[in-house]
């Protein structure tokens, strides 16, 4: 496993975070296939999703809801960068009249498992937050690398995982 810790600014468009950029680009250069269901001002996916309506994405709903949408098997790729914290995610989705749903730990773990489900064999599960846990193991994933942003001061770590499903 490769494992890298290179210093940069934060930015909360993170895939504009230069390191991270640099990363995306050696993992492919066509996202067509891929999906986002957190997918903000700046994912390169093919198919967006974001529950803000003013974001550029292809769907705006519930990353959960999404996600099920979704074909089995059908995609190369996932990025996974929703919100870090529970906070941030009550802010988000609250915001968006979704009571309650963000804040339960089943629905992250919900999420892991249909980005497990829509995953091709072979295909690649790029995870952002706060730990290094990504989809995982127990979801038929191994880890191939792992890359830590620094972003210094009181600023936490931006933690990216590569997985590939088995």
């Amino acid at each position: 496993m490769k494992i890298e810790r290179i210093w940069a600014m934060p930015n909360k468009w993170t895939f504009t975070i230069l390191p991270i950029k640099k990363l995306l680009t050696e993992i492919t250069l066509d996202y067509s296939n891929w999906v986002d269901p957190f997918a903000g001002m700046t994912s390169p996916c093919g198919i967006t999703n974001d529950i803000r309506p003013e974001m550029p994405t292809t769907y705006h709903g519930c990353a959960l809801e999404f996600l099920k949408s979704l074909p089995t098997a059908s995609f190369d790729g996932v990025l996974y960068d929703p919100p870090y914290s529970i906070s941030q995610a009550k802010k988000c989705y609250e915001g968006a009249g979704m009571k309650n749903l963000a804040g339960s730990m089943r629905w992250w773990a919900d999420i892991k498992d249909e980005i497990a489900r829509i995953i091709k064999p072979q295909g690649t599960a790029v995870c952002f937050g706060w730990s290094s846990n990504g989809v995982g193991i127990s979801r038929g994933f191994g880890m191939t690398q792992v890359l830590i942003v620094p972003h210094g001061g009181s600023k936490n770590d931006t933690i990216v995982t590569v997985e590939v499903k088995i």
